[in-house]
């Protein structure tokens, strides 16, 4: 791990349980309270476990597919740069895309072109959680505007993307892969191909 923040070394397992049991002790009233807390608590963080435990409190009932913690997940990938923080808030943006699609669709193929490769990977391992309800345009789109990239991180959500799809799709994972078979870094396509 690559991290100027220095850690306590508290097991993720330990954060989350402490996490689930202050936020059950100390039940947020709303959204608004919610963002507030996490985004002081990931601001005044002297400790990555303090950062981790910000956004474990957004897996919650009261969170979900919330477009008023929008703000609190762009801060974590623009400030967090690390895979860690990103692919702990991935998952939220699915969630988003669940509940309004309208907005975060485009908001999903304007983070797949940004500078910051970070909110590239974002996008492009949003739909993990998605199964059978992955939007395999959207997904397609986002990709597209990645694959000339040479970054690291960038080549292995896109392999990660597609490997995670290929247990609900296999067929449409192969057929994607062979359709871009001078596009798809070696990286990307052992990935996808890992379990096929």
């Amino acid at each position: 791990m690559k991290s100027a923040m220095p850690f306590l070394g508290v097991p993720s397992p330990t954060v989350r349980k402490t996490v689930r049991a202050l936020a059950k002790t100390h039940p947020f009233k709303d959204v608004d309270q919610l963002h507030a807390t996490v985004t002081l608590l990931w601001q005044g963080a002297g400790f990555r476990e303090e950062r981790y435990a910000a956004i474990m409190l957004t897996d919650s009932r009261l969170a979900r597919g919330e477009m008023g913690l929008l703000p609190f997940y762009a801060v974590v990938v623009e400030t967090g740069q690390w895979w860690d923080f990103v692919d702990s808030v991935a998952p939220r943006l699915w969630e988003l895309l669940q509940k309004h699609r309208e907005s975060v669709d485009p908001l999903l193929r304007e983070w797949s072109m940004r500078p910051n490769f970070w909110f590239r990977r974002a996008a492009i391992i949003s739909q993990l959680p998605a199964k059978n309800e992955t939007d395999t345009q959207l997904l397609s789109d986002i990709l597209a505007v990645n694959l000339p990239d040479r970054e690291f991180f960038i080549r292995k959500a896109i392999g990660w993307a597609l490997r995670q799809y290929a247990r609900t799709d296999p067929n449409w994972v192969r057929s994607y892969v062979a359709g871009h078979q001078g596009q798809l870094s070696s990286l990307s396509r052992r990935e996808a191909l890992k379990h096929l």
